[in-house]
């Protein structure tokens, strides 16, 4: 049986005539530039994420890069980034001549430890970029803390996370200064192509935001500022207003496919229960855990949207050989934190101060997850890695 990582010709298939009839509306149209699909996107992604202001822009990481030069982000500043993520959290921070700070990760939920956070901050630290990493929130009430406290802004890379909640409702990308979200085609909402979304709540900074967009000019030809060619287009913004009334339909599908790989890793003996963290001889994979409250009440403190599903294995590498070899599409997702990239040796980070990103570099795995998966291809996949365990 094969079983892809990622089936996007499935989605397509579900939706067809509606993204067909949308190209076709924006090919006689002829409008491909900041048009009436871009301003429909940007009302549908400002009233599902209940913010004041939505901008689509170019790409996920042009939304991190725009939202630093919005902040007036300058060489010599310091941003506070976790290093595990994928490389836009941090190379943002360095094309602006900026220093990346990186933070270790908490060791369950794979983002920024908060706790840690304001042990990083100087006199030099302007912002904090928490990541939504893999579909789970942040903890935005620690980091909102540390940002308070020292005045620094916080830029949300909500990439892998467009829809997720926090535990007060909110949704996440809506809490800091500005939040940053990507539409590339592998996302839980993705387009045809790059894409991103920037949101804020500031009148300042949406303003900013809107001029940066388009070179800096405002108007037209006239520019006080620098900024960039950021502009989303008329064609992926089309795709997207077809697919948004989908998004909480795929995303609770993404949920009942996790909640079905937990049950069945756990009969078959390899996991006691959501998240354990200790290997031992009756634990041989560890589980993506959702947040509880920590009063005992079963209550999630934030849902997951699982945009990846991620075990921890021993012997990771060699089970990523012989599922492939079973026709299973699997990915490691990262396998080199920040500090251990050759770019960013000039900052002589110490490799002990990140064990958490270490061993989650070491030992995590990406299984499909998309919501047009079958029991049968979970099922299998679940199967397979038994049968990796008993062999090994």
């Amino acid at each position: 049986m094969k079983v892809a990582l990622l089936d996007l010709k499935a989605q397509y298939r579900s939706i067809k005539n509606e993204l067909d009839e949308a190209l076709i509306r924006v090919a006689e149209s002829q409008y491909f530039i900041l048009g009436p699909e871009v301003t429909k996107l940007e009302k549908n992604m400002a009233e599902y994420l209940g913010c004041k202001y939505a901008l689509g822009v170019s790409s996920g990481t042009d939304a991190l890069l725009i939202a630093l030069m919005a902040l007036d982000i300058k060489p010599g500043d310091e941003v506070i980034v976790p290093t595990y993520s994928f490389f836009a959290t941090a190379g943002v921070v360095a094309r602006l001549n900026a220093t990346p700070v990186f933070v270790d990760i908490d060791p369950v939920t794979f983002n920024i430890d908060a706790a840690d956070v304001e042990k990083h901050v100087t006199a030099k630290t302007k912002a904090i970029v928490p990541v939504h990493l893999y579909g789970q929130s942040a903890d935005m009430d620690g980091i909102m803390a540390v940002a308070k406290k020292h005045n620094l802004a916080v830029v949300e890379d909500g990439a892998q996370a467009i829809g997720v909640q926090y535990k007060d409702g909110r949704r996440v990308g809506t809490i800091g200064s500005i939040g940053c979200f990507s539409f590339f085609p592998s996302k839980n909402l993705g387009c045809f192509g790059d894409g991103g979304l920037v949101v804020t709540n500031d009148d300042t900074l949406a303003e900013r935001l809107r001029i940066m967009r388009v070179h800096g000019g405002k108007p037209k030809y006239y520019h006080k500022v620098i900024g960039g060619n950021f502009r989303i287009d008329e064609i992926q913004s089309a795709v997207l207003n077809v697919k948004l009334p989908h998004l909480e339909k795929w995303s609770a599908k993404r949920r009942e496919n996790a909640k079905l790989y937990t049950e069945l890793f756990v009969k078959a003996g390899l996991a006691e229960a959501e998240g354990i963290q200790v290997f031992d001889a009756n634990n041989k994979v560890l589980l993506p855990k959702p947040v509880y409250k920590a009063d005992g009440s079963n209550e999630l403190v934030n849902y997951h949207i699982y945009n990846q599903y991620i075990i921890r294995v021993e012997n990771r590498d060699a089970l990523k050989a012989y599922l492939i070899e079973k026709e299973i599409g699997v990915e490691i997702y990262y396998p080199v934190p920040f500090h251990r990239q050759e770019c960013f040796t000039y900052l002589n980070e110490k490799d002990e101060n990140f064990p958490h990103s270490n061993l989650a570099a070491e030992s995590t795995l990406a299984l499909p997850i998309y919501p047009e998966l079958t029991t049968e291809q979970i099922q299998y996949v679940v199967e397979c890695i038994a049968e990796f365990v008993k062999k090994a």
